[in-house]
C-alpha cells in the first residue's frame, strides 16, 4: 500500500519530463527520480526492523504516505512554487522515520540504536540542505539539492561515521535479502500495471491510425521487455 504513493511520484515524474523536453528539465527530473528512489529504499530497507503488524509502525507507515502524497504532488511545480513542500515532505520522512526506528528499537541491542543514531545525523544535515534549497531561487535550488542528495548517498560509503559515534560495520547489518527483493519486485510490477493503464487509457481516446498504432506497440512491448529483464 504504501508503494502505491512512490508509483504515483514516478507517474508524476514522467509527466514532468514530457511536459517540458529539454536537457536542464531532464537534470532536474533525474534528480528528483533519485531522491524519489532513495527515500522509498530508505523505507523499505528500516522495515528489515520493524513490525507491520504493530500498531505504531502502522502508524507511522500511514504518515509517511500522506507526506509521500505531498512529496509526489508536488514534484512537478518542486522548481517553481512548491520546493519548500517537496523539501520539507521529503525531509520530515528521512528523519521522522529514523528517529521512529530509534524508538522502535530501544530495547534492542545498542549496535542497532547507534546505527540509526549516526544514519539520523547524516539526513538530518542533508535535510537542512533540502530546506534551503527548498527556500532558495529556482537557480540555487538544483544546486542545494544536489548536495542534499549527494551527503546522503555518501553516508553509506563513509559507514555513517560521525564524530564520537565512529562509524557502522557492515556485520552489523542484519538485511533480510529476500524482504528486499520482494519488496523491489513489488514496486517494479505495479510500476510496469500503471505503464499499461496510462498506455491503454491514452490510447483509447486517439485516432488508431498507423502511427498511433505502432507507438502503442511499441509501449506494450517495452514494458514486456521490462518486465522480462527485471523478473
Amino acid at each position: 500500500f504504501f508503494d502505491l504513493v512512490f508509483v504515483f511520484a514516478v507517474t508524476q515524474l514522467s509527466h514532468t519530463l514530457l511536459a517540458e523536453l529539454t536537457f536542464e528539465n531532464l537534470v532536474r527530473v533525474t534528480m528528483l527520480f533519485m531522491a524519489v528512489w532513495w527515500v522509498w529504499m530508505y523505507t523499505a530497507w528500516t522495515t528489515n526492523w520493524l513490525d507491520p503488524d504493530q500498531l505504531p509502525v502502522r502508524i507511522c507507515l500511514f504518515a509517511l504516505t500522506i507526506a509521500g502524497l505531498f512529496l509526489s504532488m508536488s514534484i512537478p511545480h518542486s522548481f517553481a512554487e512548491r520546493g519548500v513542500v517537496f523539501a520539507g515532505a521529503y525531509a520530515s520522512m528521512q528523519v521522522g522515520r529514523t528517529l521512529f526506528v530509534i524508538w522502535a528499537v530501544r530495547r534492542t541491542p545498542g549496535r542497532l540504536r547507534n546505527n540509526f543514531q549516526r544514519i539520523g545525523v547524516w539526513l538530518a544535515i542533508s535535510g537542512m540542505c533540502w530546506i534551503i534549497g527548498g527556500l532558495s531561487e529556482p537557480g540555487a535550488r538544483l544546486a542545494w539539492w544536489t548536495l542534499a542528495l549527494g551527503i546522503e548517498m555518501l553516508g553509506p560509503w563513509a559507514l555513517y561515521w560521525v564524530p564520537g559515534l565512529g562509524r557502522s560495520s557492515v556485520a552489523d547489518w542484519n538485511v533480510d535479502g529476500g524482504h528486499m527483493a520482494e519488496r523491489c519486485a513489488l514496486f517494479v510490477i505495479i510500476a510496469l500495471g500503471e505503464s499499461l493503464l496510462v498506455t491503454g487509457a491514452t490510447f483509447t481516446d486517439l485516432t488508431w491510425d498507423t502511427p498511433t498504432l505502432i507507438a502503442f506497440f511499441s509501449a506494450v512491448l517495452g514494458s514486456m521487455l521490462m518486465w522480462w529483464l527485471y523478473f
